[in-house]
């Protein structure tokens, strides 16, 4: 490579299909990322190409999700640098269970709304062999390939519609996505090779969190830059009820009732960002918290609550901002990403600190203000 810098730009993202995944926009992002920049905090971290792109500049990348299910693409993707799937892994979670009377969760609840008995089965089955696994890498990349391999599997690639089923037997849907009728196991087998692929050492000590990003952010230190991608209140904010399957999947819930059509868990995580009633001073706390934090970069959408303005108004409180924007031309699901709607890029940089020289006779003071 000609620059240094770019060395790791030869590991590839596998593409996700997450609802408002920053995938699409990586090098328009990149544009507004400050120089000088050594460590960085993606605070909402998704489907983690954002962070996957941080540790691909070669910065130590700090990542956190309040959903495991993201949390553990953060592990296998970001803080992982060396760790892949082997063959022999393989074997083990394909191989039949000893602990299937613990792991029917699947079978039990999802069986005839998203798959047929047998997927249902073999995902429990599979389930159950994660745990052996001798580490903790190799188990992470387990559960981003088998939720990945459940994406593929579902029309629309999430779990917010009862339509499933009806869809995989659909033959002009099935035209158009052969994985509706292709067993996850092979799907899983398919995609592997992308994610092993895509692990790699920035030489750094980079760091996936599973937390609730306000009581995070107090317990970290020397973050130059801060990549704030929240829930788009109002827009793609219903990231549970949509990707609700995986989090069950990855937590498989002992403790939770699983309610409505799509069988969603109850009671949710709680985020701040995701609802009106909290979201505004979600926001206040979380840029009081990042005070130390000299760069950000926010990324929003101009259908999100609270509105554009409104939000660069809450912003300006505590930094200088710069507005980006970019159109969308063509739909890419969700109401935030419609044709026509805009994605929007707050940079948000460090107040100027002003000073007044006063002349008192033959004595000059600076006053700062």
């Amino acid at each position: 490579m000609l620059f240094e810098e770019y060395i790791n730009f030869n590991y590839q993202f596998p593409e996700p299909q997450y609802l408002g995944a920053k995938y699409t926009h990586l090098s328009w992002i990149n544009n507004f990322i400050p120089k000088n920049v050594k460590t960085v905090l993606d605070a909402f971290s998704g489907s983690q190409s954002v962070a996957f792109l941080f540790k691909q500049l070669g910065f130590k990348t700090i990542t956190n999700d309040y959903l495991n299910f993201n949390n553990q693409i953060g592990l296998a993707l970001i803080e992982n640098n060396g760790t892949k799937l082997t063959n022999e892994d393989l074997d083990i979670l394909l191989k039949p269970s000893k602990q299937k009377a613990d792991f029917e969760l699947i079978e039990n609840i999802y069986t005839n709304v998203f798959f047929e008995k047998s997927e249902a089965q073999f995902l429990d089955n599979f389930r159950a062999n994660i745990s052996l696994l001798n580490n903790t890498f190799k188990q992470a990349l387990a559960y981003t390939v088998i939720n990945r391999s459940m994406t593929r599997k579902i029309t629309m690639g999430h779990f917010g519609h009862t339509q499933a089923l009806v869809y995989a037997n659909d033959p002009e849907r099935i035209k158009r996505n052969r994985s509706l009728v292709r067993p996850i196991k092979d799907i899983f087998e398919d995609i592997l090779p992308k994610y092993n692929n895509a692990v790699f050492d920035n030489k750094q000590e980079n760091k996936s969190f599973n937390k609730n990003i306000l009581d995070l952010i107090p317990t970290i230190r020397n973050i130059d830059l801060a990549y704030f991608d929240p829930p788009y209140c109002d827009s793609h904010a219903d990231y549970q009820g949509f990707y609700h399957l995986l989090e069950t999947y990855t937590e498989y819930w002992k403790d939770k009732e699983f309610i409505n059509g799509i069988k969603r868990y109850e009671p949710q995580r709680y985020s701040g960002f995701d609802k009106k009633r909290d979201v505004i001073s979600s926001f206040d706390k979380l840029f009081e918290l990042s005070d130390d934090i000299p760069h950000w970069l926010i990324s929003y959408n101009n259908r999100s609550y609270p509105g554009v303005e409104e939000f660069g108004k809450i912003i300006s409180k505590y930094r200088e901002v710069k507005i980006e924007t970019k159109t969308y031309h063509y739909g890419r699901g969700g109401k935030g990403s419609v044709a026509g709607s805009q994605e929007i890029l707050f940079v948000c940089t460090p107040k100027k600190k002003h000073f007044i020289s006063q002349n008192k006779g033959n004595h000059i003071s600076d006053e700062r203000f």
